[in-house]
């Protein structure tokens, strides 16, 4: 790893592994990653960059594997910077860099409900606008009244939220090559403590019913229309299958956990046998939630 020198507080590195940013704990290197420590200094940073430059945003990296072979280009990190999290008028702002437990513990403790089931999504706010993140039957678009983004050229705009299409787990972008910054996220007036004890109990539903003590990434699968695809991954016989260092999580099918000398190609060789099995099995095709980027190894 060389570290270069920038600005007084941001960080470029360089030949970086990816891994310690993934919450997977798998990946191989980037070319650079880019840690921003503020709005001003990222502005500068994309300005430097080559317009055929490969560039990918990264949250807290919990809905994404990176392959062995790692990922050319820039790695932006957002989740030590634009952690900005405040009312705005009738409004709550919070920039991408913001967990969303913590934008759901703000909003109840600002006597606002609607944002309790974010407390349940392991990632920042930057990843839950760009991917309509969910759980407990909400989503993240449902509350969103406008958003900050920025371009590869450093150009901030605020864009209302009618001018993205958001779907399950997707959301399709106005224009490419465009990243979330922050949101302002329109919440209904509430009670603070019957939000903050709505947190509280799906919080003990997840600790209950999800392998948080074994890295992962979450739910591997979306859920098909009226159906579960933990449900259907278990009904196909594959809890506790393993490949490598990759398993089916024996608590939540929807999982697959590191057991500890885990590559990523063991988890994507494990994805695609339980997307085999699925198919063959209960005759429904599973649809990866999980973002894939980067190269394979060449060992």
């Amino acid at each position: 790893m060389t570290q270069v020198s920038l600005q007084a507080q941001s960080q470029l590195l360089k030949n970086e592994p990816l891994a310690r940013y993934t919450s997977w704990r798998v990946g191989g290197r980037a070319d650079r990653v880019f840690i921003a420590e503020s709005l001003s200094e990222l502005q500068g940073f994309l300005q430097t960059l080559d317009h055929a430059e490969p560039i990918v945003f990264m949250g807290l990296g919990s809905n994404l594997l990176v392959r062995d072979g790692g990922v050319r280009g820039t790695v932006v990190v957002m989740h030590q910077a634009l952690n900005d999290l405040r009312m705005d008028g009738q409004y709550i702002y919070a920039e991408a860099g913001v967990t969303c437990g913590k934008l759901a513990r703000f909003s109840a403790n600002n006597a606002k409900e609607g944002a309790e089931f974010m407390a349940g999504i392991p990632g920042t706010v930057g990843g839950a606008l760009a991917m309509n993140a969910g759980c407990y039957g909400s989503e993240t678009w449902n509350i969103v009244h406008q958003v900050l983004t920025i371009d590869r050229n450093g150009v901030t705009r605020v864009r209302n939220a009618s001018e993205f299409i958001a779907s399950y787990r997707h959301v399709e972008m106005p224009v490419p090559d465009e990243w979330f910054l922050g949101g302002w996220f329109q919440l209904d007036a509430g009670e603070a403590n019957q939000s903050l004890r709505k947190i509280k109990n799906l919080l003990a539903t997840r600790l209950a019913s999800q392998p948080l003590n074994l890295p992962s990434a979450g739910s591997t699968f979306r859920n098909p229309q009226g159906d579960f695809a933990a449900r259907l991954i278990e009904a196909s016989g594959l809890k506790g299958y393993q490949i490598g260092g990759a398993q089916v999580s024996p608590k939540h099918a929807n999982f697959i956990v590191n057991l500890g000398e885990c590559t990523a190609l063991d988890i994507e060789l494990l994805i695609r046998h339980m997307k085999d099995v699925v198919l063959q099995k209960q005759g429904v095709a599973l649809q990866q939630e999980v973002r894939v980027i980067g190269e394979y190894s060449n060992e």
